[in-house]
């Protein structure tokens, strides 16, 4: 049984969710509080995060970049909820490790739709038997669902996840902005290709700034896309 985690403190909107979500199957448990979520998370071990953006405690953008940075959870799906009156950038939502986001009123049909879709395209990434992938000191392991970098497991979100090992399947190849985004984020996704360069960023962050030997995986060709590159030469 998949488990859900509903970070929210308005009672009725947490009810709503866990008692739809539970009559499809779901295991679901809820904190009201921001500031106990990251325990909550860690306790919980949710396969899914429903978080609000305003909390007690601590607001739903601190939460996630705490889930992010913290590589025993760092890959858990997040889907971000907020008010129409809340000022809030849906890349920036992207950015900082979102991996979906509705706005306030929202039909909790689609809301479970979301949940389910994420669920699955996360299970079909677990349950592929690839062999490891190794480009200089990064090692990739699908079935472990997990990246290395010099021997030390990395913190990515799902969408880093995703996005790097697309990359380095296609080593070499020039791979546009449309590509990724439709490859990562879908075919229904209708955000823009900003999307994709912050989260090139971030990654290059992960992979190339940490790299010991100051290694450069991905190029960026000006006015296409990106490439991973073929092979590191020593």
């Amino acid at each position: 049984m998949k488990k859900v985690l509903i970070i929210e403190d308005e009672w009725n909107i947490f009810e709503l969710i866990k008692f739809n979500l539970e009559t499809q199957g779901f295991n679901v448990e809820g904190v009201q509080d921001g500031g106990l979520a990251i325990e909550k998370i860690l306790d919980y071990q949710p396969d899914l995060i429903i978080l609000d953006l305003m909390l007690p405690g601590k607001d739903g953008i601190t939460i996630c970049r705490d889930v992010r940075i913290n590589p025993d959870i760092s890959y858990t799906p997040i889907i971000m909820l907020t008010a129409k009156s809340e000022e809030f950038d849906k890349v920036l939502g992207l950015e900082i490790g979102a991996d979906d986001y509705m706005t306030k009123p929202f039909g909790v049909k689609e809301l479970c739709a979301r949940v389910k879709a994420i669920l699955r395209r996360t299970e079909s990434l677990l349950s592929k038997e690839e062999e490891a992938i190794k480009i200089g000191e990064l090692l990739i392991e699908p079935k472990a669902f997990e990246v290395y970098l010099d021997g030390k497991k990395l913190a990515l979100t799902l969408k880093e996840y995703e996005l790097l090992v697309f990359l380095a399947k296609h080593r070499g190849q020039v791979l546009t902005r449309d590509q990724l985004l439709d490859q990562i984020w879908g075919f229904d996704y209708y955000g823009e290709t900003r999307t994709v360069d912050v989260h090139i960023r971030y990654l290059r962050k992960k992979i190339e700034d940490q790299s010991e030997h100051g290694r450069k995986f991905i190029e960026t060709v000006r006015g296409v896309g990106y490439r991973f590159v073929e092979k590191i030469e020593d």
